[in-house]
């Protein structure tokens, strides 16, 4: 089969998005004939969206065989419906979370209904189907293909290795870490667990953040406190803004928080697994936003395969990353006493979890993983252009 790929998130940008986006259109050359065009940084995003349809006419008539177009998420597949000249071409979408439940309303009312128009939607987690299911979208025309994951994260825990780590980021000796990771969004539940768990937890914990942080007020902060609310928000989401930044910043440096909490900022992949090794637990305290969702929370599964105990809130997307008590531990999200509960019974008894530690990487290793999670999108492809 010959298939064509249109992705917008692609690298060298960062993130999960792009990191599935390469790792399906590199992985499906094994199994069919690839084409693609995607946004690399060369050009604007502006110019990009500008000269996308007569790109995908130009790949369509230099390769008359392909039978299939992807779209690699919903906003560059909502683009795509004012598009001409290839609809006798079968056309395919992925969504993500965000992308389905953003809330503006023209594009919930009038745009998302439109995906009916599409041959298939795929959804890279249950919670995701379901709520594109919701909005108006054929239930035969959505399937759920999971997101894979590297297999090469892990990484053996090493005394050594954990000196240096410690000394390199002057880390207070003797702590019992947790660790958080990933952009400061509020969905993510950071700054909530900052207040309300990290201070009913025993005293020799140290919370170590991780990812994408500005330490002080950007331009673009400033300029978006002059909007209302509502525009904010919508803002925030459709760039993918750091909304839970300015809290971060602001506990920080409040009250007790200060000699408990370390943001150490975006860590190269080496040290990345060498302190969730040695961490004693990896959380995801994800709380509901509205107008946004976990699609499905792929640095889960990241802490998972480096031998971190995950706890994870039970909501969303997540819970088709990290499954109870098999590859992690779910915990009921905006709850701060079943959070303090969990880490404290997970604190007290380190020995009691080593077993469960390995047994829950190896779930993760058999279930997850990029070769999978490209064989279903490559049946599901061949189905559609059989049918």
């Amino acid at each position: 089969m010959e298939v064509l790929f249109v992705s917008h998130k692609y690298p060298p940008a960062t993130g999960g998005m792009e990191k599935q986006s390469y790792e399906l259109i590199n992985g499906m050359r094994s199994c069919a004939k690839v084409h693609h065009i995607v946004h690399t940084g060369e050009e604007s995003y502006f110019q990009f969206f500008r000269k996308l349809n007569s790109r995908i006419l130009k790949a369509i008539h230099s390769h008359p065989k392909i039978a299939l177009i992807h779209f690699n998420d919903g906003l560059i597949a909502a683009f795509s419906l004012w598009h001409s000249g290839y609809g006798h071409v079968k056309r395919v979408v992925t969504v993500h979370g965000l992308d389905v439940v953003f809330p503006l309303a023209l594009y919930q009312q009038f745009v998302l209904p439109q995906f009916n128009r599409f041959d298939h939607i795929i959804a890279v987690s249950g919670a995701t189907a379901q709520a594109i299911i919701n909005r108006g979208v054929e239930k035969h025309k959505v399937s759920v293909v999971l997101n894979g994951i590297d297999h090469q994260l892990s990484s053996a825990p090493c005394a050594k290795q954990w000196d240096v780590f410690q000394r390199t980021y002057a880390l207070p000796p003797y702590k019992k870490i947790l660790v958080m990771l990933g952009r400061p969004v509020r969905r993510k539940g950071f700054s909530w667990f900052i207040r309300e768990v990290l201070p009913q937890l025993p005293e020799d914990v140290l919370l170590l953040m991780a990812g994408p942080f500005q330490h002080q007020p950007t331009k673009i902060e400033k300029w978006l406190r002059w909007l209302p609310k509502h525009w904010q928000h919508l803002i925030m989401l459709f760039l993918g803004f750091p909304s839970d930044q300015a809290d971060i910043r602001h506990v920080l440096h409040e009250g007790n928080h200060t000699q408990r909490i370390r943001h150490l900022g975006k860590l190269p992949l080496d040290d990345l697994r060498i302190l969730l090794t040695h961490a004693h637990a990896f959380l995801m305290p994800n709380i509901k936003i509205r107008g946004d969702m976990e699609g499905f929370g792929l640095v889960c599964l990241e802490a998972s395969m480096c031998g971190t105990l995950v706890l994870a809130a039970d909501i969303e997307g997540i819970t088709d990353a990290i499954l109870d008590n098999k590859n992690g531990i779910h915990v009921q999200h905006g709850n701060a006493a079943a959070w303090t509960t969990t880490i404290e019974q997970v604190l007290s008894a380190q020995e009691d979890y080593t077993n469960k530690k390995l047994a829950y990487r190896a779930f993760t290793i058999s279930h997850f993983g990029w070769n999978k999670m490209v064989k279903g999108y490559a049946q599901l492809f061949q189905t559609i252009i059989d049918g």
